[in-house]
């Protein structure tokens, strides 16, 4: 199985090529368009150029994009969604969108409905669906929305009314796609409810992805099957990526982290993705992403849904160095993709972070004018911009011990040999690509976070539906039934809940089926 892997970032767009051992057989770094996709198109054929592959001989293409987190971050290409929260006659006193910024609203001009329904935590019903609110939302939203976003009291507990709402909806307007909140979030019905209707915000934006990879691929002459990267390492393919384009947002970092466990057979380590704006630091746990038990704010909206655990500081190539009274500044603004012409290093007149690694000898690139960095401080200015990394590294620790890190991204050059806090310092050979190679080796996952209640059933069978729940969704996700191992089993008692009740999250993983 030949895999071509891209992955467009902030800064640079980077491509790889991996044979069917996984052994490199080209890879590249092309500066991101503005339109995306012009970076994705010169991308694809610098690595058809390089492997000399016939294109036929290429089976699957994955893309890690940031498209859909911009598209929230900007405000732009949005879908207007229907929302319907299933409360009444409680569960009214919130309203949706409450808290969300007026400008994401505004763009959003959703259509609100409450209606009768929802459970109670020991999955009792609140009040029953009514078929006329059912009808009533037909006509209010038939014509009007773009997409409809789902949400129920208690959903992860029990999920039926969801889904007959969904059905009903489907049947009348079967070109509207829909949303429901027991498939994305986890407990706490606003964050839920929030990050359902960002899901269904983005429905547009990711049919405008994947028509445009693939339109890519067949320019160059690539019939290859298609997934995208999820935000927990993994992939999902086309079809299941329209349904669920929020778990697009984060994959970046994500497969970076993937592309480091890969280049460096470390299954536990820290990850710092070092960009051209940004730095990224994840923590590599039994091979994979650790996730973060937090809520997470995407664009402003507070949300409950899976997101890895990163920690971002405005630390990369491009970083401007900035004089002040009393001594130097990192950042954490950024020149970005238009270093090549802005660092004094190559003749522009911004002082940035890449210029001092060059003046202090920690990176070698062509020729540069370093005659204009003889005044500097640049050994002081240098050991600023590690202190930045370095105390970055230590946020993302459980414990005080020292920890292997490994540096990966066009920016890993940047950092000296050693760092504070790390027991050792990994640079891999193809840092700079470790983020396409990571979209590139993804398996599929498929994950349940669920609340179940003791008092109905044992705990052996809560566990073993819960699994394969878990399977059942990563074959959906394209994943081969025949090879899915499990990666991480959970289970902790909600003593604020009563009937025993028990969050059960599960999340298994394997190879793609072709």
């Amino acid at each position: 199985m030949i895999r071509l892997g891209i992955d467009v970032g902030g800064t640079n767009t980077d491509g790889v090529v991996l044979s069917a051992d996984n052994e490199i057989l080209a890879s590249t770094k092309s500066t991101t368009t503005k339109d995306i996709f012009s970076g994705i198109k010169q991308t694809l054929a610098k690595l058809m150029e390089e492997s000399k592959l016939n294109a036929e001989k290429i089976d699957v293409a994955t893309l890690g994009t940031t498209h859909c987190t911009n598209a929230i971050v900007e405000r732009k290409g949005l879908n207007r969604v229907g929302i319907i929260r299933i409360c009444l006659p409680s569960g009214s006193a919130v309203t949706p969108l409450l808290d969300w910024p007026q400008d994401l609203v505004d763009q959003l001009d959703p259509v609100t409905l409450l209606i009768h329904g929802g459970y109670e935590y020991n999955g009792e019903p609140i009040a029953a669906l009514e078929e006329s609110e059912l009808q009533n939302a037909v006509e209010k939203l038939k014509g009007e929305v773009d997409s409809i976003a789902i949400t129920s009291v208690f959903s992860p507990v029990q999920n039926e009314q969801e889904k007959y709402v969904a059905e009903y909806l489907s049947k009348a307007m079967p070109e509207i796609p829909i949303s429901i909140s027991s498939e994305i979030g986890s407990v706490g019905l606003i964050e839920r409810e929030n990050a359902t209707i960002l899901n269904a915000a983005l429905m547009s934006t990711i049919r405008r992805v994947s028509e445009g990879f693939q339109q890519a691929l067949e320019q160059e002459g690539i019939q290859a099957k298609i997934f995208l990267g999820q935000n927990d390492g993994t992939l999902m393919t086309n079809e299941y990526a329209q349904k669920y384009p929020i778990y697009t947002i984060a994959c970046g970092p994500t497969n970076s982290i993937r592309g480091a466990a890969h280049l460096t057979n470390e299954p536990d380590a820290i990850v710092v993705d070092i960009g051209g704006t940004t730095t990224d630091i994840g923590v590599l746990a039994n091979s994979f992403p650790r996730q973060t038990s937090l809520a997470v704010e995407v664009g402003g909206v507070r949300t409950n849904y899976r997101m890895p655990d990163i920690y971002s500081v405005g630390f990369g190539g491009g970083t401007r160095i900035h004089r002040e009274d009393n001594g130097w500044k990192v950042g954490p603004d950024s020149v970005g993709y238009r270093l090549m012409e802005e660092a004094k290093a190559f003749g522009g007149e911004t002082l940035t972070a890449t210029d001092i690694a060059i003046a202090k000898g920690q990176v070698h690139f062509g020729e540069p004018d370093i005659a204009s960095f003889k005044d500097l401080p640049v050994d002081d200015i240098y050991e600023t911009m590690t202190h930045v990394v370095e105390e970055a590294i230590d946020r993302m620790k459980t414990n005080s011990e020292d920890a292997t890190v490994v540096l990966v991204g066009g920016g890993a050059a940047l950092m000296p040999e050693a760092l504070k806090g790390a027991s050792k310092v990994i640079r891999p050979a193809h840092a700079g690509v470790a983020n396409a190679i990571g979209a590139a080796l993804g398996d599929i996952s498929g994950t349940v976070e669920r609340i179940y209640l003791l008092e109905n059933d044992s705990y052996e069978n809560i566990i073993e539906n819960a699994k394969a729940e878990a399977v059942k969704n990563a074959v959906a996700a394209g994943a081969d039934p025949n090879q899915i191992q499990i990666i991480q089993l959970e289970d902790f008692p909600l003593a604020y809940l009563p009937g025993q009740a028990l969050l059960v999250k599960v999340k298994v993983a394997g190879p793609l089926k072709i």
